[in-house]
């Protein structure tokens, strides 16, 4: 545990998204070119629950559905690279979903986590689809939030998709000179809020916490302006399909209604989303459906809630009991 250094939760921007961030600790990781932070809850020898929240989001996008969860789980939540307080990746750097399945295992190893369970929202939970499936002996149970584990890109698209995302990194690059907007707090507010529509006025709050910082005249995201191009690395249904059966661990889906299916930049995505999700009900995994949007997990937790909480007891706490029963 020498490499995990814990301190007591910093006081956030807003009264109201600190208050529902419950009794958690702040937590650092020493990574190559700086640190992951995020948050963790529950008992120290409680059943280690990794945590994966989506695209431009932070660890903050758990705060209203962990206080929900089984007490007896031990939940780390963290801000993936170039998001909420975690560093930025070095100049010149992609960010892709292999790189930030890499930091998942370096989380784990640095907790000295041999097995674990993985809850991910969106983006999160096709890092966390991946990491199922490259590390199968690693995760016993997985959560997905309003995603499928991979998002595959129609295999006609992917050169296209690849191009943009370079030309985008390499125009950045030569915008030396660009700064960051800084904004009022109400402003940083109305920002989030138009970017993201589907927030609750809390939910704006609790994601500002980790998703501002202080600067001269007003505060800035703290989010890489990189995180926004177009992910480079990418795979075609087939391939996504192969890593799904690679997955060992017990699978949870929890889709929203008017969630991620009804935000698809491609077209060919919607169809590949049902076959993902037919194929987890095939190999007896649990797919259910929920009133709401996409952050139905941080807007209105109590509906997602008792979902997570009976997969966990089922395939995680029931066993771990047993197994405890038998030593």
């Amino acid at each position: 545990m020498r490499a995990l250094r814990q301190t007591s939760r910093s006081v956030g921007l807003h009264a109201a998204a600190a208050a529902v961030a419950g009794d958690a600790s702040e937590l650092s990781v020493p990574v190559p070119w700086g640190e992951i932070r995020g948050k963790v809850w529950g008992p120290d020898h409680g059943h280690p629950v990794l945590c994966l929240h989506g695209w431009a989001d932070n660890c903050g996008t758990f705060n209203t559905l962990i206080p929900l969860l089984p007490k007896e789980c031990r939940y780390v939540a963290v801000d993936l690279a170039g998001h909420g307080r975690s560093s930025h990746s070095p100049p010149g750097v992609f960010y892709s979903l292999p790189a930030h399945v890499l930091d998942v295992h370096r989380v784990a190893d640095a907790l000295q986590l041999k097995k674990f369970s993985i809850i991910g929202h969106s983006m999160g939970a096709d890092i966390a689809g991946m990491v199922s499936a490259l590390y199968p002996e690693m995760v016993d149970a997985l959560v997905l939030l309003d995603a499928y584990g991979f998002l595959p890109t129609d295999s006609k698209e992917i050169s296209k998709v690849m191009r943009r995302g370079m030309d985008e990194l390499l125009q950045f690059e030569k915008n030396t000179e660009e700064k960051k907007r800084v904004y009022t707090y109400e402003k940083a507010v109305e920002r989030l809020s138009a970017a993201n529509p589907t927030l609750s006025e809390q939910s704006v709050h609790i994601l500002l916490e980790r998703g501002l910082v202080r600067v001269e005249g007003g505060f800035v995201f703290s989010r890489d302006l990189r995180v926004n191009f177009k992910d480079i690395v990418r795979v075609s249904l087939e391939q996504s399909l192969e890593m799904q059966s690679r997955i060992q661990a017990s699978v949870l889906a929890v889709q929203a209604e008017e969630g991620y299916n009804k935000i698809f930049s491609e077209p060919a995505q919607k169809v590949f989303a049902s076959t993902l999700l037919q194929c987890l009900r095939d190999r007896n995994h649990r797919v259910v459906t929920v009133p709401g949007d996409h952050c139905i997990h941080l807007n209105n937790p109590e509906i997602v809630a008792p979902f997570v909480s009976d997969f966990l007891r089922t395939h995680v706490l029931s066993s771990s009991t047993s197994l405890k029963h038998n030593l």
